[in-house]
């Protein structure tokens, strides 16, 4: 759950990815938004894939950003 909030920060700006999750109607997921979908139980990748199609997300972006491994 934590790399999905993650993958939609760092895609549209954390405000922004919070107003996408609640008010963003994903068909793909059963007309539900993404909150309502991870609520549900839906697995947190389709309803990542779900937002990506929703918002023509470029395939090169839908793995998110490279982050250097914490040592």
């Amino acid at each position: 759950m934590s790399e999905f909030w993650s993958l939609m920060d760092d895609e549209f700006g954390a405000g922004y990815a919070r107003s996408l999750g609640r008010d963003l109607v994903l068909t793909d997921v059963g007309g539900r938004s993404a909150l309502e979908a991870l609520e549900a139980g839906i697995d947190p990748k389709a309803v990542w894939l779900a937002v990506c199609d929703a918002k023509d997300v470029p395939l090169q972006r839908r793995l998110g950003k490279d982050r250097k491994p914490k040592r």
